[in-house]
C-alpha cells in the first residue's frame, strides 16, 4: 500500500503544526511584563524611570546611577489567568467534534525576579537582574473537542542581565546591558489518525478509518540558550521632570529537543506495511528557531509635589519578528511549516502616585494593550486579544534600609475568539477569561 507525499504531509501539519505557538500570557504574545511589583501597581507607567525601583537593570539601566550603595530587590507576582472556550467544532465531515471545552486553560503561575544593583562614587552603576520576560502555562482537558489544536503549552524563558551606566551630566545619564537567555518548551496535541486515514482513498475502506475514530498525541519538548543587548537614556531636565528611553533587543533561539508520538496500534501497522510510511511519527529529533521580539519604550514621569507624581509609559514591541513557525525533524518526515503573521503592538499606561504619610506610597494606573494575532492565525494555543490594565499598588517604608511593595492587577481581554481549520478540523467561537495578578516584593538597601 502507497501513502502519497501529500497525505504524509497532512499527516505532520495535523501532527505537529503550531507545536510551538505559545500560550497566553498577561500582555501582548506570550511577554511576561511581571519583573516589578511596584511597577505592577501603576500598570508600568514610569518604569524605567521611578525612583527606588531595582528592576531598572533591565527596563532603562540608565537609571541605576541613581541609587546609592548597595540595593537589593526581590520580586514575586503570581498570576491567576482564566480561559473557557465557549464556541464548538467540527470534523471532517461535518460532524461536531467530541469532548467538551476543556476545562479551565489557565494556571496559577509564580513569577519571581531579583535585582541588585551598586553604585559607586566616580559615577558609575553596575547592576544585574534575573527575570522571565516570555512565557506561561496553560493546559486543557485531555479530551476536549479542541485537542486537535492544543493540550498542553509550558514556555519558560529565562533571562540573566547584565548592566552598567554612568551619569554623563548632573542631568543625563546612559545605560547598556547583556542577556544570556535560556529557552525551555514543552508542548503537545492529540492527532486525528482516523481523519488521516480518511483523507486517503488507499485506506478509507478501513474501519477505523473515519475522523475522530482514532486519536493519538504528539509532543514537542526543546531547549536552547541565546543572547541580547539593551540600552537606556535617563533625562532629567528639572528637578520633577524625568524622561526615560529604552530598547531590548531581539534574541535568537535554535531550539533542539524531541518529538515523542503515540500512534494507535492497527494505526502503525498500516503505516508498518509500508517502508515509506513506516518512517512516519517515530520518535526522533526535533528542531525549531524561535525569535523573541525587540522592546522600545518611552516613559516619563512628572512629580507635581513632594507627595504626588504622575507616570506614563509607551512601548512598542517587534512581534513581526515572528512571521512563521518552521519544526524541522531529524527523521524522513518533511518540515512542517505554520504561519504566524504576528504584527508589531503598542502598549500604552498612564499611572499616579501618592505618598499618604512617611511610611505609605499609594499607586494606581491603567493600560491598553495590543494583541500581535489575528483571526486569521489564532489558535486555542493563544486565544489573545487587546486588553486593558486595572492596577493598584502600595509601599510601605518599614524602615530607612526597608521597603515592600504590594500590587494587584486585572485584565480583562476583549472578545477573543478564534475561527481556525486544520488537518479536516474547524474549531470556532468566543473565550470567556481574564487574569488576576498579585505581587509582593522586598528591597533593601545598605
Amino acid at each position: 500500500m502507497a501513502i502519497p507525499h501529500t497525505f504524509r504531509a497532512s499527516a505532520l501539519a495535523l501532527g505537529v503544526l503550531g507545536a510551538l505557538a505559545f500560550a497566553p500570557a498577561q500582555a501582548s504574545g506570550f511577554q511576561l511584563k511581571e519583573n516589578s511589583v511596584k511597577g505592577l501597581g501603576s500598570a508600568f507607567a514610569g518604569s524605567g524611570v521611578n525612583p527606588g525601583d531595582a528592576s531598572v537593570v533591565v527596563n532603562n539601566p540608565a537609571t541605576m546611577t541613581q541609587f546609592e550603595g548597595t540595593t537589593v530587590q526581590a520580586d514575586l507576582s503570581v498570576i491567576d489567568l482564566s480561559y473557557r472556550f465557549e464556541g464548538s467544532g467540527t470534523d471532517a465531515l461535518g460532524r461536531p467534534l467530541t469532548g467538551g471545552d476543556g476545562g479551565e486553560a489557565g494556571d496559577v503561575t509564580p513569577i519571581p525576579a531579583f535585582s541588585v544593583i551598586h553604585k559607586l562614587d566616580n559615577g558609575l552603576a553596575f547592576g544585574a537582574m534575573v527575570s522571565a520576560p516570555f512565557g506561561l502555562k496553560t493546559e486543557y482537558d485531555h479530551d476536549w473537542q479542541g485537542r486537535y489544536f492544543a493540550d498542553t503549552s509550558d514556555v519558560k524563558i529565562v533571562n540573566l542581565t547584565f548592566s552598567a551606566a554612568l551619569d554623563v551630566t548632573d542631568r543625563m545619564s546612559v545605560g547598556i546591558g547583556a542577556v544570556y537567555s535560556k529557552a525551555d518548551v514543552t508542548l503537545s496535541k492529540a492527532v486525528d489518525f482516523g481523519t488521516l486515514l480518511f483523507s486517503n482513498p488507499a485506506t478509507r475502506p478501513l474501519p477505523f478509518a473515519l475522523p475522530q475514530a482514532r486519536d493519538g498525541h504528539a509532543e514537542i519538548e526543546g531547549d536552547d540558550t541565546g543572547f541580547g543587548w539593551l540600552a537606556g537614556v535617563n533625562l532629567r531636565p528639572t528637578d520633577r521632570l524625568s524622561l526615560g528611553v529604552s530598547y531590548q533587543s531581539e534574541i535568537d533561539y535554535e531550539l533542539r529537543g524531541t518529538a515523542e508520538w503515540t500512534v494507535p496500534g492497527d494505526v502503525r501497522t498500516v503505516f508498518n506495511s509500508n517502508p515509506i510510511t513506516a518512517q512516519l511519527f517515530q520518535d526522533g529529533g526535533a528542531g525549531a528557531k524561535l525569535t523573541t521580539p525587540s522592546t522600545l519604550a518611552v516613559v516619563a514621569r512628572y512629580d507635581f509635589t513632594d507627595r504626588f507624581a504622575m507616570m506614563a509609559n509607551w512601548a512598542e514591541t517587534g512581534w513581526s519578528s515572528l512571521r512563521e513557525v518552521r519544526v524541522e525533524f531529524d527523521r524522513a518526515d518533511p518540515d512542517s511549516v505554520e504561519p504566524f503573521e504576528w504584527k508589531d503592538t503598542a502598549f500604552a499606561s498612564l499611572g499616579a502616585e501618592y505618598k499618604l504619610n512617611d511610611a505609605w506610597t499609594l499607586r494606581g494606573g491603567v493600560a491598553h494593550d495590543e494583541t500581535p494575532t489575528s483571526i486569521e492565525h489564532r489558535t486555542p494555543r493563544l486565544p489573545d486579544a487587546n486588553r486593558n490594565w486595572y492596577s493598584i499598588g502600595a509601599t510601605w517604608k518599614v524602615s530607612d534600609a526597608m521597603d515592600v511593595d504590594f500590587a494587584f492587577t486585572h485584565l480583562k481581554p476583549k472578545d477573543p475568539k478564534v475561527d481556525i481549520t486544520s488537518g479536516g478540523s474547524t474549531i470556532t467561537g468566543p473565550y470567556a477569561g481574564d487574569a488576576n495578578l498579585f505581587g509582593v516584593s522586598a528591597q533593601y538597601r545598605f
